[in-house]
């Protein structure tokens, strides 16, 4: 069984069409990508687990707080699957918050490799809205998806 997602994509109003909000990963791996890197702030869940309460949860764990919008609003978006297998479910619901105050959960790795010196790094280092266009070109491609879902949905809400 392939490991399993759940996130939330908020979206809000803008002049020149939808924004949505995305989120870069931390740590070493991901400090110079960008292009291809960000996500919907979404975590894995177990089986079991109801994904909505996992996406919910999530949100808040990557941006630091709860998500701006009761859990009845939440529209699905259906599921994708990522290269390596991981199959990410997403729901939306109009929303704002200010990204430049995320605070996201932390990690732990050895690093550099083989160093013997550990290091914490936060999970997201950064939250930003982008409109649909810029997104596409930001999300992790099989993600991007997402977007096209939302865009129908906001078409024949």
């Amino acid at each position: 069984m392939p490991k399993q997602s759940a996130g939330l994509l908020l979206y809000r109003a803008a002049p020149d069409g939808p924004e949505v909000l995305l989120v870069h990963p931390g740590g070493p791996f991901f400090a110079r990508k960008d292009d291809g890197a960000w996500s919907v702030p979404k975590g894995e869940f177990e089986p079991g687990e109801d994904p909505v309460e996992a996406a919910v949860r999530e949100f808040e764990e990557e941006i630091g707080v709860p998500p701006p919008v009761a859990r009845e609003s939440l529209r699905e978006l259906g599921s994708v699957r990522q290269k390596a297998g991981k199959v990410v479910s997403v729901w939306c619901a109009p929303g704002d918050l200010d990204a430049s105050e995320i605070l996201s959960m932390t990690f732990t790795i050895e690093w550099p490799p083989r160093s013997g010196r550990m290091q914490t790094f936060p999970e997201i280092d950064r939250a930003e809205w982008f409109s649909l266009a810029d997104a596409r070109r930001k999300l992790n491609q099989a993600q991007a998806e997402l977007l096209d879902r939302l865009e129908a949905l906001l078409a024949h809400p």
